[in-house]
């Protein structure tokens, strides 16, 4: 197996590869002086299993488009070179959010980005917590996988929950699967009942709306509020809210991909919300300097790609 991270999740890779047991395999990425950008293995993929991880999100040095297309180069490289398999580990998948038509003309991006995976003859992709995963199945032609953080949450969440009731919460109605989920898992760890909820929310034209109304019982219990990413904050803020309203004890945040662009780290500084759990697929660079950044605590998953992986590759 040769295994590849690309210079803007390298760090990430190093993570993954440590899991692994593997070392990083050598390639070169040069921008030239009109931006145009060439990316090569500096070793043999003749024949070869390779893995390759870019993480999709955005940052001050690189945009995730920038990040696609070099992935996307980087495959199709391996691929015209004699790679064997290739297999895309995108811990944070871009355009995953836009899954269906909601407004007239509306691409659904998720599948143009699948599309363009297949172009490049790519065998398998994982990635962590698609937004909809049927919407990220349907997607895709070739392998797709989507893992799963529960078990991040549920380590994390018993820590601080003891013996107290809990209720695992949507945000919002989309969410509602996500939240069961969890729920079944952490009803089957605990052996006790675990209540569930959702919050009412509506979106139309980029404006959300309601988030007041919540339905399940909460009354007394610590409230675990999941959804799949945190970007500007104001979802898991408002639900918080609404919840307390309806007379949770407490509530907990918990995200797999931490975004928090503006005006997230304004809204950790106020928030209610406990204590916020994200994975470490995004780093939280946005935050860094911010007192808003002492609430929010990151679990490592490369462990989980490492293991998902060995899986892939047999």
């Amino acid at each position: 197996m040769l295994l590849f991270a690309l210079d803007a999740t390298r760090d990430f890779g190093a993570r993954v590869a440590d899991a692994l047991g593997e070392p990083l395999a050598r390639h070169e990425e040069r921008t030239f002086e009109d931006a145009e950008h060439k990316i090569r293995p500096l070793v043999d993929p003749v024949g070869q299993d390779c893995v390759v991880v870019q993480s999709l999100h955005g940052e001050p040095a690189i945009s995730g488009d920038d990040k696609l297309v070099r992935l996307l180069m980087f495959i199709a490289a391996l691929r015209d070179h004699g790679a064997r398999r290739i297999v895309a580990v995108v811990p944070y998948l871009a355009y995953a959010r836009k899954d269906r038509r909601t407004q007239p003309f509306d691409p659904v991006s998720i599948r143009v980005v699948a599309q363009l995976f297949e172009a490049v003859r790519c065998d398998a992709l994982i990635t962590l917590e698609a937004h909809n995963v049927a919407a990220f199945d349907n997607a895709f032609r070739l392998r797709a996988v989507t893992l799963s953080p529960n078990a991040l949450f549920s380590a994390a969440a018993l820590a601080l929950v003891g013996d107290e009731p809990i209720a695992v919460a949507s945000p919002d109605v989309g969410g509602v699967k996500r939240a069961q989920l969890w729920r079944e898992a952490l009803e089957a760890t605990l052996g006790r009942p675990v209540a569930q909820a959702f919050v009412d929310k509506r979106r139309a034209a980029g404006v959300v709306s309601g988030g007041d109304l919540v339905t399940g019982e909460v009354g007394g219990a610590t409230v675990l509020i999941v959804d799949d990413l945190i970007a500007t904050f104001g979802t898991i803020e408002r639900a918080a809210s609404a919840l307390r309203k309806a007379g949770a004890r407490r509530t907990l945040a918990f995200a797999a991909h931490g975004l928090f662009v503006a005006p997230a780290a304004e809204a950790l500084e106020r928030t209610g919300v406990e204590r916020v759990f994200v994975t470490d697929t995004v780093p939280l660079f946005r935050l860094d300097g911010r007192p808003g950044r002492d609430r929010v605590g990151v679990l490592p998953c490369a462990a989980l790609f490492a293991d998902a992986i060995r899986h892939e590759l047999g």
